[in-house]
């Protein structure tokens, strides 16, 4: 599929865009996008604004920064046109007569959220080109995508991807879409360029796979196939096994999109109703010829589960805050632990379903999971409602004391999930997917609260959570892992940390040079004095003047953390030598002793099985 077609009878039945907008690449070097905005029918003082943020990422980004001169015309008229605030503009119109609004956005954010141009590759979001036009909001609207003019020389040809419906195009994508309102053109991405492409279905719905920036060894049937396992895996999860079948379940989506970037180094996803943004590492694709692919590619079939499950939990079954999103400020919600929590749950058990990974790989995915929680001081700091809530000025705007005054609602809220899935199955009356499909059915797939989670659980568990609730999502209790985990055949060793773990730090080491990120709240660094953005240069050790054991004074300089081991022997004491700010500084450094973390094993493979399996319906 090239992109999803329309028949003439119903193209021809769709109705006449109210508001229009025509996208050409101004100046590949300058990295400037042209936008032309066609209101038809304006309002007398008609208000137009850019969101300031873009749903699914919880910051307040100011797209308009990136808006540049906006002028207004009808027909022959300069009307007047008049800025409010960092976002909004008011026209004054003759009614009667359209209006265009003609704008450069400069491009250059490669990432998945705003908007990129250049001479290779072409990607943007509505929510960072597309003016909103207040009181047409809910109107028809109609995109028109132009092909750029490449430099001398430049025989790549283009193509252009997008999940939104197409009226008028060309074989290779550009031309007019139309979209239902403001909101699904803000929620279909477009990616342009000479990507790669690839088509599959997945329980009879067609999907498409284009890809920037991939290197020539990458497998492109593999990607395929597997992300072709995971889309059955989920679309069964939430549909049954007749899904895409003859006399089966009607599904939410008759198309999808997904868009990759391939880079040197990023990673990330967004989510959309009918298509996902995706960022990654290059090196992490699968390459032809190679067996054991990257432990990266683990990481990006994990991504790609996250962001298609999100087409269920969190696109189409969403917070009730979100019923009705105000593009002009932040959206608050309590509930990203379950929107996002509960995704991240479930990303890593569909790639188990889905037979991408075993039950041991699965198991290791979980353990990394489990370790960065019990290693983030802040989950006894901030309970997971309060991290969600927070949002908008913590978890989007991370620090050197971030770790230790929040939690991730990712992480937390996946461990919160896995608690009532382990709890569920213990007690016998059903799981958590059974919870899940209850949501979507008695919702109807739109807004719930944390009430109807509430609910939910009740219904399929026969008895109240509201303990459960309150402890584990509302307080900075410690979660039951290790007893829910053994119930169900897995044990959890304590072994002993790594050092800069042990130590309470997190640091960067390069070039021979051990520059400390973060100092983690109550560790034996904190203790000695250190901070962030110190250069920890070397160690001092006491002379030992023990009978039969006599070592004079001694200083190391260190590359790495792991030359601690070395030069410090069995001795528990020594002095840190640091820069801050140009001075240096002696810190008396007491060696944590009996530091451990966290190894998943299973001890009874039958109940490991019997979790992870898919519950037939």
């Amino acid at each position: 599929m090239a992109t999803p077609t329309v028949s003439r009878r119903a193209r021809a039945a769709a109705p006449a865009a109210a508001v229009h907008y025509r996208i050409e690449c101004a100046d590949l070097h300058a990295h400037l996008f042209a936008v032309t905005l066609t209101i038809e029918a304006p309002a007398a003082q008609q208000r137009v604004t850019l969101p300031v943020w873009i749903p699914g990422s919880y910051l307040v980004r100011e797209f308009a920064k990136n808006l540049q001169g906006l002028r207004a015309t009808q027909g022959r008229r300069k009307p007047a046109l008049t800025q409010f605030d960092k976002c909004s503009w008011q026209v004054d119109c003759v009614p009667g007569q359209p209006l265009v609004l003609h704008y450069q956005v400069c491009a250059y954010d490669n990432s998945v959220r705003t908007a990129w141009l250049d001479a290779g590759r072409g990607f943007f979001n509505g929510t960072s080109l597309c003016l909103r036009v207040e009181g047409q909001t809910d109107a028809p609207h109609a995109l028109e995508i132009s092909a750029p003019a490449l430099p001398p020389g430049d025989d790549a040809r283009w193509s252009c991807a997008t999940a939104l419906v197409p009226s008028k195009i060309d074989k290779h994508g550009f031309g007019r879409y139309l979209a239902a309102g403001y909101d699904e053109l803000a929620d279909s991405p477009v990616e342009m360029g000479p990507f790669w492409s690839a088509e599959f279905e997945a329980c009879g719905v067609p999907h498409r796979f284009v890809i920037a920036g991939a290197a020539a060894s990458f497998d492109g049937e593999r990607l395929i196939a597997d992300t072709q396992a995971i889309c059955e895996a989920e679309i069964r999860f939430w549909h049954g096994d007749k899904a895409g079948k003859r006399g089966g379940p009607k599904l939410p989506i008759d198309r999808y999109v997904f868009m990759l970037n391939a880079v040197d180094d990023g990673y990330g996803g967004l989510e959309h109703r009918h298509s996902t943004a995706l960022i990654c590492n290059r090196r992490d694709l699968p390459q032809r010829g190679v067996k054991k692919q990257p432990e990266g590619y683990t990481t990006l079939m994990g991504l790609i589960s996250h962001e298609y499950f999100h087409t269920w939990n969190v696109k189409r079954m969403r917070p009730a805050e979100f019923a009705h999103y105000d593009y002009g400020h932040e959206n608050y919600t309590q509930m990203l632990w379950f929107f996002e929590g509960f995704t991240s749950y479930y990303d890593d058990l569909l790639l188990r379903r889905a037979g991408r990974i075993d039950d041991a790989g699965y198991l290791r995915l979980l353990n990394k999971t489990v370790n960065q929680v019990l290693q983030t001081p802040g989950r006894l700091v901030q309970s997971v409602a309060e991290a969600s809530f927070d949002a908008w000025v913590k978890y989007y705007r991370q620090d050197e004391q971030t770790p230790n005054g929040t939690v991730s609602y990712y992480t937390k809220g996946a461990l919160v999930a896995l608690c009532f899935d382990l709890t569920l199955r213990r007690e016998g009356k059903g799981t958590l997917d059974d919870v899940m499909r209850h949501l979507w059915t008695q919702g109807g797939g739109g807004p719930i609260s944390e009430a109807d989670v509430a609910a939910a659980l009740q219904a399929v568990g026969g008895r109240s959570y509201a303990a459960e609730i309150a402890q584990w999502i509302h307080s900075t209790d410690e979660l039951p892992l290790a007893e829910l985990l053994r119930a169900h055949g897995v044990a959890a060793l304590e072994d002993p940390s790594q050092q800069a773990q042990a130590l309470g730090l997190r640091v960067a080491e390069a070039n021979g040079s051990v520059e400390v990120k973060v100092v983690l709240r109550g560790g034996a660094a904190e203790k000695a004095g250190f901070s962030a953005h110190d250069e920890w240069i070397g160690i001092e050790l006491p002379a030992v003047g023990r009978k039969g054991q006599q070592r004079p004074a001694q200083a190391w300089r260190i590359a790495k953390l792991d030359d601690l081991a070395l030069y410090l022997g069995d001795a528990t004491r020594c002095t840190a030598l640091v820069a801050r700010d140009r001075k240096l500084l002696r810190l008396p450094l007491v060696l944590p002793v009996g530091a451990t973390t966290w190894r998943l094993f299973s001890h009874d493979a039958t109940k490991v099985a019997a979790w992870l399996a898919p519950t037939r319906r």
